[in-house]
């Protein structure tokens, strides 16, 4: 007869506190830094896809190609509906335009989604690249840098920075748990 001891897990410090702690680190990213405060809001919904992928360093592997491709790629499309303002208004100026443009730059990165294993896997991932770049470039909340036109593709590249910054945000709250395995 063998005996067979489990090895479990076990946080030094709980979850809920180093979530809390990890909250208190990144606060001052958000505030102190003048016009390149980190929009955190952007880094904790991919610090929450980080869990969701098993919180595992693996799991940075999916997140960043698949959130960076989706919202680099519709930064790079909302630049391209400039090129098309010469389409008439239906309701507000370049509704039809954005509609148009966007409609066809999301349908391409979505049937794009066949040439990548990762973005089949990293498909939160990827959609929430896609939104977050939207949020980001809608509500301003990307540092402006650049020039007018290229602010479309800066808010792809500022939200994947933004990403970047939620996966060690992950990477902090599971590492400030000094997890250890124990015996049963």
């Amino acid at each position: 007869m063998s005996t067979q001891t489990a090895v479990r897990v076990k946080e030094t410090i709980p979850l809920w506190l180093a979530v809390a702690i990890t909250v208190l680190v990144s606060i001052p990213f958000g505030l102190w830094l003048g016009k390149w405060s980190f929009t955190l809001w952007v880094a904790f919904i991919v610090w929450a896809e980080y869990f969701q992928y098993g919180a595992k360093p693996s799991a940075i592997k999916i997140i960043l190609p698949s959130y960076t491709y989706g919202a680099v790629v519709t930064g790079i499309t909302l630049f391209l509906v400039q090129l098309f303002q010469f389409l008439p208004s239906v309701l507000v100026p370049g509704d039809l335009a954005l509609g148009l443009i966007l409609s066809a730059g999301v349908g391409f990165m979505v049937y794009s989604m066949r040439w990548a294993k990762v973005f089949q896997e990293g498909s939160l991932a990827f959609f929430n690249g896609i939104t977050m770049c939207l949020a980001v470039y809608f509500s301003g909340s990307y540092p402006n840098v650049v020039a007018a036109p290229w602010n479309a593709v800066w808010a792809g590249i500022w939200a994947s920075l933004m990403a970047i910054f939620g996966v060690c945000l992950g990477v902090f709250n599971i590492w400030i748990t000094f997890p250890k395995e124990v015996k049963n």
